[in-house]
């Protein structure tokens, strides 16, 4: 009998699940877009435990979903394999090991910040990332922007955030409303794409989990299953928001790091890049968790590690409960440690939501999902959102002193030729990165530079 027509899925056997998950946690590098190309490699190609069609259809589904889709994608098919256990151990296993690397690093960042050779690392890394954040505008815009109403709803999306200082939430909800008017009202303007489906390989059909392999008992959609994981996942969501209030007060910084951070999860349509400019706006001009400069350096750090860039988080608010001291002032790294942990707790929370529950009524009907046009229509406002992300890098990075003050030359060369590197010759991000680290550490280092 084929594999196909089996519905044996504990043939996949649970611990050497777990090894993979933990193992793609240290090698998840190279954005949403590698770590989808490194499990359809694993799973489909190599160790053929799903096939080409289902990871597809689990990877469409994350794509009209706030919130990393690579993360969503492996917490799918562990859930698939192996039920909620085996879900909820791969949507954390896939970011653990960034919490707490990232976690380190910014710890090495805040008390060895102004040590000559680690500030020649950022200043090498930050024009770098402009660069990136840069090409990412590029590449989304390349394939978003396929009419005169995706170039108008990416320019209204750019001067709404640039000029006008419109949230970013209410950004999306407008560019999601439109596209729905859009769609029912000029029939034709928004035509469906097929995300992610170009890049990752041919179709498998003797994996475990095949294209006629019937979904599992517990991938069955239920009702009363549905609610109840609805309902679990709200009362850890309260409960964890009462202690903190209790513990804290509402006005109290870990509480507002809890609100903040779920909203954020919320609003991630477009990937990590789209939610940095919310991010920005709350954690450094609403509460002064850190400043604009610490954010760069942040995005800097989550660019060279593992896990969803998302995880920049981690970052906000370990610098955040560094800088408020939650846990008194002689308890610094405790602080910073606990901000950290409400960040990003909070910030993949609705993850799990999003696929234990609405897993099972994707699984029970295996069709298009209609969510096209909005979500075309939010991605295009997108491309503006994050070209104006980039704008604001260019200015901190150009002109770290205002732009009244001195204009850094170098670090333009090493954002131009980072850009070059990435668009031109297609070089992986981790590469540009560390020459543009070893270029800032030799400009910094050396006596005649003229870097300041």
């Amino acid at each position: 009998m084929s594999t196909q027509q089996n519905n044996s899925l504990t043939d996949i056997p649970f611990w050497q699940a777990v090894r993979f998950w933990l193992k793609l946690g240290f090698i998840s590098f190279g954005g949403p877009a590698g770590q989808i190309a490194i499990m359809h490699d694993e799973l489909v190609s190599r160790r053929r435990w799903i096939s080409d069609k289902r990871f597809l259809h689990a990877l469409n589904y994350t794509m009209v979903l706030p919130g990393p889709e690579a993360q969503q994608l492996a917490t799918y098919i562990g859930w698939l394999m192996h039920g909620v256990r085996g879900g909820v151990i791969a949507g954390l296993l896939f970011v653990l090991p960034s919490f707490f690397i990232l976690g380190s690093l910014a710890w090495l960042y805040l008390v060895f910040g102004n040590v000559p050779l680690v500030q020649g690392v950022i200043y090498g890394i930050k024009p770098a990332v402009t660069a990136i954040v840069l090409f990412a505008a590029y590449r989304i815009g390349r394939k978003a922007l396929k009419n005169s109403l995706h170039w108008t709803l990416a320019v209204l999306a750019f001067i709404a955030i640039m000029f006008v200082g419109i949230p970013f939430p209410y950004i999306v909800l407008l560019a999601g409303i439109t596209g729905f008017l859009a769609h029912k009202m000029l029939p034709g303007v928004f035509s469906r794409t097929d995300h992610g489906r170009a890049s990752v390989g041919n179709s498998v059909t003797d994996a475990i989990i095949g294209d006629l392999t019937p979904s599992p008992a517990h991938a069955l959609f239920s009702w009363p299953k549905t609610i109840g994981l609805i309902c679990f996942c709200a009362g850890i969501w309260i409960t964890l928001m009462l202690f903190l209030s209790l513990q804290y007060g509402w006005e109290g910084s870990l509480t507002r790091m809890g609100w903040f951070f779920t909203k954020a999860a919320m609003v991630t349509f477009g990937g990590a890049y789209a939610v940095l400019p919310y991010v920005y706006q709350g954690g450094v001009e609403t509460y002064g968790w850190l400043t604009g400069p610490q954010m760069i350096d942040g995005l800097a750090l989550g660019e060279t590690t593992p896990g969803p860039l998302i995880m920049v988080v981690t970052f906000v608010g370990y610098v955040g409960g560094w800088t408020t001291g939650v846990a008194g002032i002689e308890s610094t790294t405790v602080s910073a440690w606990l901000g950290a942990a409400v960040a990003t707790l909070f910030t993949f929370l609705p993850s799990f939501l999003f696929i234990l529950a609405g897993g099972p009524a994707v699984e029970s009907t295996r069709g298009d999902l209609k969510f096209a046009a909005p979500l075309s229509a939010i991605t295009a406002a997108v491309v503006g959102v994050i070209l104006n992300l980039a704008v604001f890098f260019a200015l901190h990075v150009l002109w770290p002193s205002g732009t009244t003050g001195k204009f850094e030359w170098p670090a333009l060369v090493i954002g131009a030729l980072a850009f070059i590197a990435l668009w031109r010759f297609k070089i992986n991000v981790i590469p540009v990165i560390l020459v543009s680290a070893i270029a800032g550490i030799v400009l910094q280092l050396n006596p005649i530079s003229f870097v300041s």
